[in-house]
């Protein structure tokens, strides 16, 4: 057999997570809380069945639904993510620097396409999202953490790291970040901007959970303060639509969607017509409004079950985030208890049968940073499962505890 590219030995930590996580969200006697789903009552499936029947004919939208199309996307999705989307976030663009892109990952992707050769350095919160170090892991790019704290991103160590290691790229997810949930501040997104202009460094704003919010003070996404187009943002309908549609989209300055739009060509031709006309006329409908209403109504109620029963059946001691929206909390344990260690037990014992995201796999810096920690899905779970399952999980943790502190006392 041919040897196999090297980038495929830099991505085999990384990818043993996603490839645990992906599984656990597939097995039917598994409470998962490890995937990052909506709640599948939310998937707007008869609405998206008559919008399909009425295009799918010739007459209407049918033959371009089933045509190849343009690398940026269909022009009137990228109308509505502007008008819908974008504009009243306070990010003011256009349709030539907005594209559509299959699943909001691309969009790392991309931007690794265009920016990175083996060795440069990404910042990355710490922790973070570990589908997207898989991505960074693949360009065989070095991922350096900047310290995080309950508002976010810690912008005097960015600075500070920027001088030290002379990135390409900083990557950060401002609102509800994946794992912790927490929210970037306002001070740190105006400041995170006029570092990469200062310092002549790209950032990626990944914001895909930003319009799930339950509850607190909407904030303007970091390209917002934006002033010298250093700023790519990246979003997904896949929170806010349906995540088989495989939808997302990007925007950036002309200068770097220039390269954007010639790596996509390169890449895939253009994201599939289809899905891209239905999601559009999903919204020109007008849809949108109360589908977004009913997601943050359902979800809310899910995060509440969540928090409840973490402070309610997990051991003295736990810390958890208290996220205004987005679909994870983030739980951190006694020292002792390694989530890494228990997970098979947990999704495999018959007693248990919980899955969740080890927190160790979302540090990039190794060396067990996070091995007490645990990423919580409550998105795709109903309240009773959620409750069921964090009981379970909680009953499994206080038995490892109590083995724990005899063997420290013996």
């Amino acid at each position: 057999m041919s040897k196999f590219a090297s980038r495929m030995k830099s991505m085999e930590k990384s990818a043993a997570v996603i490839r645990n996580l992906f599984g656990a969200m597939n097995d039917p006697e598994v409470i998962s809380f490890g995937g990052g789903a909506i709640a599948k009552e939310c998937l707007p499936v008869e609405t998206i069945r008559e919008i399909t029947q009425d295009i799918l004919q010739r007459d209407t939208r049918g033959v371009e639904a089933l045509s190849y199309g343009p690398v940026m996307g269909v022009r009137d999705l990228r109308e509505v993510v502007i008008s819908d989307l974008i504009e009243p976030k306070g990010v003011m663009t256009t349709v030539e620097n907005t594209m559509i892109l299959a699943g909001g990952l691309e969009a790392m992707n991309l931007m690794c396409q265009v920016f990175i050769d083996p060795g440069d350095v990404i910042l990355v919160e710490s922790p973070t999202f570990v589908h997207s170090v898989e991505i960074f892991d693949m360009f065989q790019a070095k991922c350096i953490a900047v310290e995080t704290d309950e508002n976010g991103m810690n912008m005097d160590d960015l600075e500070e790291k920027i001088k030290k290691y002379n990135p390409k790229m900083i990557y950060l997810i401002p609102t509800f970040q994946n794992p912790t949930g927490i929210t970037l501040s306002l001070e740190r997104r105006k400041r995170a901007a006029l570092l990469a202009s200062q310092y002549d460094v790209v950032v990626l704003e990944d914001d895909p959970y930003r319009d799930i919010r339950y509850n607190g003070v909407e904030l303007p996404p970091v390209k917002a303060f934006d002033a010298t187009g250093h700023v790519v943002m990246a979003n997904s309908f896949s929170k806010i639509f349906s995540p088989g549609s495989r939808l997302g989209y990007l925007v950036a300055d002309e200068t770097i969607m220039e390269k954007l739009a010639d790596a996509k060509s390169a890449t895939n031709s253009h994201t599939a017509i289809l899905p891209q006309i239905i999601c559009a006329e999903f919204f020109k409908r007008g849809h949108y409004p109360e589908h977004h209403r009913k997601l943050c109504s359902v979800h809310k109620v899910r995060r509440d079950a969540m928090l409840e029963s973490i402070d309610r059946y997990f051991p003295m001691g736990t810390k958890r985030t208290s996220p205004d929206g987005g679909l994870f909390t983030w739980a951190e344990l006694p020292q002792g208890l390694n989530t890494t260690k228990m997970l098979t037990e947990a999704s495999t014992n018959p007693e248990v049968k919980v899955a969740y995201v080890a927190g160790e796999g979302f540090f990039t810096q190794g060396n067990g940073k996070g091995n007490n920690c645990m990423r919580l899905s409550f998105g795709a779970v109903p309240p009773e499962k959620i409750r069921e399952g964090i009981e379970k999980l909680g009953n499994l943790l206080r038995q490892y505890e109590g083995k724990y502190s005899m063997k420290v006392g013996s």
